[in-house]
Parts: structure tokens; C-alpha cells; sequence
């Protein structure tokens, strides 16, 4: 079997977690999203989550050293053996070099790098129109995917919630942030000559054929 270690990152709501789903149903690897158990801490009010909640809730990046220390750790994990998707880390150059300590140090090496690129209004308005079911966590957006009953969730009934990171002024700040300290990743992982450049936009059929094309 063919081991696929995969970065996949590109600006908010271009569509990684998307592409991650896709890559990961097509070859039964596990996904890697810093976001998620960052959210999750926070969620549970741990003392990293009380830390992370505010950076992430301005739309700033939460501390390497936290975050770093977190995909330590999961790489370790005996579920990536065939491989991982990383869903959002490294987000700055200063994480990738992290990462490439860390893989140095478990002995693994990376085969795929894919930026997901799109253009700063599109996903305005996709995160800025994205609501999420507070209790059970069911994700839905208000044009390209409404509740039936509006801002209810369908599958639990709560009352849908926007998040702080998908308001406009934050959206913004999320941005500005990501061209200041992610965008360069494209020239540092390029000198490794691995990184593939995806469209982020399309319907699912596309976005699945630029996917196994990339890889």
C-alpha cells in the first residue's frame, strides 16, 4: 500500500476540510485538523481551550508551541502508519519547520503538498452565511445548504448559531492574517518541490478530480 503523508492548507473557507474528507474516504487515511481539537478544548474550557478560545475568536492564530505540541502527539498515533491528511497546520513558515523537526524525529517524510487557493470575496461570502448546530455540531450554510426550517438544526432542533470566526469583521481578520503568515508556505514548500496548487472553487465532482490529480 502506498503511503500518503499529505499537507493540504490554504486561506479560511477555501475548502480544505472539503478536499480532506475526500482524500481521506479515497484512501482510508486519517485527517488532522488542529482546528477542530483546538475548538474542542475550548468547548470543554480546559486551561489550553481558555488560552486558545480568545485567539481563535479574534481570528488570530493560537501559539505555536501549543499547537505544535498537539500534532507531536498525534503523530505518534499507530493510525497513521498508512498515512495522515494535516488540515490546516502548518499555517507559517515558523510551523513548518516545526514540522519537519517533528516528522524528523518520528521518521516520517512527507509525499504531498496541495495549496487550495480562491479568492478573498468568495469566501466572505461562504463563511460569512455558514451556521452550526451548537449541540450536536451538524454545519449548514444558508444559501448552498439551508436547514429546512430556517436557522433550526434538522437534526436535533437547536436553535442554529453563527460563529464568532464567521463574522465578516473576523472573516477579514482571519484573511489579512493568513496572507501575512500562510500564504508564504506556497514558496517555502515549493522549494521542496512537492506543492500542487488546487482551484478552491467547483462542485464536489470537480473538486474530486483536481484531488486525484494532485495526487
Amino acid at each position: 500500500m502506498t503511503v500518503r503523508n499529505i499537507v493540504l492548507f490554504g486561506p479560511p473557507g477555501s475548502g480544505k476540510g472539503t478536499r480532506a474528507k475526500i482524500i481521506s474516504k479515497l484512501y482510508g487515511i486519517p485527517v488532522i485538523t488542529t482546528g477542530d481539537i483546538l475548538r474542542s478544548a475550548a468547548r470543554n474550557q480546559t486551561d489550553l481551550g481558555i488560552v486558545a478560545q480568545g485567539y481563535m475568536e479574534r481570528g488570530d492564530l493560537v501559539p505555536d508551541q501549543v499547537v505544535n505540541s498537539l500534532v507531536r502527539e498525534r503523530l505518534s498515533q499507530p493510525d497513521v502508519a498508512q498515512g495522515f491528511i494535516l488540515d490546516g497546520y502548518p499555517r507559517s513558515e515558523e510551523q513548518a519547520k516545526a514540522l519537519d523537526q517533528i516528522l524528523r524525529d518520528l521518521g516520517i517524510s512527507l509525499t504531498h503538498i496541495i495549496h487550495v487557493v480562491l479568492d478573498d470575496e468568495t469566501i466572505i461570502e461562504r463563511l460569512s452565511k455558514r451556521r452550526s448546530c451548537p449541540k450536536c455540531g451538524s454545519v449548514y450554510h444558508l444559501v448552498s445548504a439551508p436547514p429546512k426550517k430556517d436557522e433550526v438544526c434538522d437534526q436535533c432542533g437547536s436553535k442554529l448559531v453563527q460563529r464568532e470566526d464567521d463574522k465578516e469583521e473576523v472573516i477579514r481578520n482571519r484573511l489579512k492574517v493568513y496572507h501575512e503568515q500562510t500564504a508564504p508556505l506556497s514558496d517555502y514548500y515549493n522549494r521542496a518541490g512537492k506543492l500542487v496548487q488546487v482551484n478552491g472553487d467547483g462542485t464536489v465532482d470537480e473538486v474530486r478530480e483536481r484531488v486525484e490529480d494532485a495526487l
